[in-house]
């Protein structure tokens, strides 16, 4: 880890999900959550363990969301904010944050009334990330709002 530069982030940030269509996604940086975490509002199995899903990017002041297909890599239990333990499908998928992009797997969750449609956890801040809880939106804009774009492939 001495060798590898690590990048300052705030609280929050806004985030890039390439591979799904997404950009300018606002995230909540949360060192107390082991697992990252994205909007969803429908979840469908489709055939071949593969499912399909409804990406909610923005509420707020106008509702963007993506539908995206991919192939679950686990499912997991998950204590929510509210204590209840919880099972979800979790997901991988490249993210970027400023300079950054890797690999990272997203737990599919309802965070309706969350400000934030997204959590990035500690795993996926391992050995890149240092967060100052006392600023937001150090690598990347406060003001872009997120939007669907082109994926750039389909998820495996």
């Amino acid at each position: 880890m001495a060798d590898q530069e690590l990048h300052t982030i705030g609280w929050r940030e806004r985030v890039n999900l390439p591979q799904w269509g997404l950009v300018g996604v606002r995230a909540k940086i949360d060192t107390g959550a082991r697992t990252s975490a994205i909007d969803v509002a429908t979840i469908e199995h489709l055939d071949g363990d593969r499912i399909r899903f409804e990406v909610v990017a923005q509420v707020n002041p106008k509702r963007v969301t993506r539908w995206v297909e991919a192939t679950p890599v686990r499912t997991t239990q998950v204590k929510s904010s509210n204590g209840l333990a919880q099972e979800r499908i979790v997901c991988q998928t490249r993210i970027k944050i400023g300079p950054v992009e890797q690999d990272i797997e997203l737990s599919l969750v309802c965070r309706q009334g969350m400000l934030c449609r997204m959590l990035i956890g500690r795993i996926a801040l391992e050995n890149t990330f240092l967060v100052n809880p006392a600023e937001k939106y150090l690598l990347t804009s406060a003001t872009r709002p997120a939007k669907p774009i082109q994926p750039l492939k389909d998820t495996p």
